[in-house]
């Protein structure tokens, strides 16, 4: 495949992979579906379920929801909606806030959930090094979930694990167009990449990895933050918990001082 224009991208997904079970070799399987196509600064993003499944992160429990309060640190909404249905969006062990904490129970064997991986930056971390030594070339890569938005409907891909990948591009201290120094301008390039090999990748049509091509510079040492990184510390997260959980909250507070 011919390198991308300057300013421009290539998004493929790697065809191939087959259903995977736990204790396959990812690098191995991976590696087996690139060939040879692979460069030095290409990034592989790796749906999480296949990386949840190789890592045997299965979970027997008959009963969802019990799986996600075992795996919640802190509810942070939750809503029962009239058709009975619940929505819990919670923080999970990983610091990362999500409907159901990643909790997962389609496509698994009956009676059973998958979680999502043990530590994301540390499998991302072992894929990038097990596919560079094994193809000799430098690759990053990106293990990613779909999560919802605030504020906005649907879901998208975004980065729960990196190795090897800069999850940020820092352009504070830069100047705009019109010679303006930006501040606060730290665009999630990792959460950006998940999003667009997920147009590749699709759901359903059993096409797990993607290769994006046309940001090496992003490419860079084994050690780089990992994508916990791009969890928002508690000190600064200004949307701790859903509107009614903050107001019932708040009424308890001013109800106690009264009293």
């Amino acid at each position: 495949m011919p390198d991308p224009a300057p300013g421009s991208l290539q998004v493929w997904a790697l065809e191939g992979i087959a259903e995977i079970r736990a204790g396959d070799d990812l690098v191995d399987i991976i590696a087996a579906a690139a060939g040879d196509a692979l460069r030095d600064g290409d990034i592989l993003v790796v749906t999480s379920k296949i990386v949840s499944k190789a890592e045997g992160r299965f979970l027997r429990a008959e009963d969802r929801d019990d799986a996600i309060t075992r795996e919640t640190v802190r509810v942070v909404a939750e809503r029962t909606w009239p058709n009975g249905s619940r929505t819990r969006i919670v923080e999970s062990r990983l610091g990362i806030i999500a409907a159901a904490a990643g909790v997962d129970a389609s496509n698994t064997p009956e009676g059973t959930v998958l979680l999502l991986p043990e530590d994301p930056d540390a499998s991302a971390r072992s894929l990038a090094t097990g596919l560079r030594l094994r193809l000799g070339v430098e690759v990053g890569v990106i293990v990613s979930d779909t999560l919802g938005r605030a504020w906005r409907d649907g879901q998208t891909d975004h980065a729960i694990g990196a190795g090897g990948v800069r999850v940020f591009e820092d352009l504070r201290g830069q100047v705009d167009a019109q010679g303006r120094e930006l501040a606060v301008t730290l665009p999630c390039v990792a959460d950006e990449l998940a999003a667009a090999a997920d147009l590749v990748k699709r759901k359903t049509t059993g096409r797990p990895v993607a290769v994006v091509r046309g940001r090496g510079d992003l490419v860079g040492p084994l050690d780089l933050p990992g994508a916990r990184s791009i969890v928002r510390p508690a000190e600064r997260d200004m949307f701790h918990t859903g509107a009614e959980e903050s107001y019932a909250a708040g009424f308890a507070a001013g109800r106690e001082a009264r009293d």
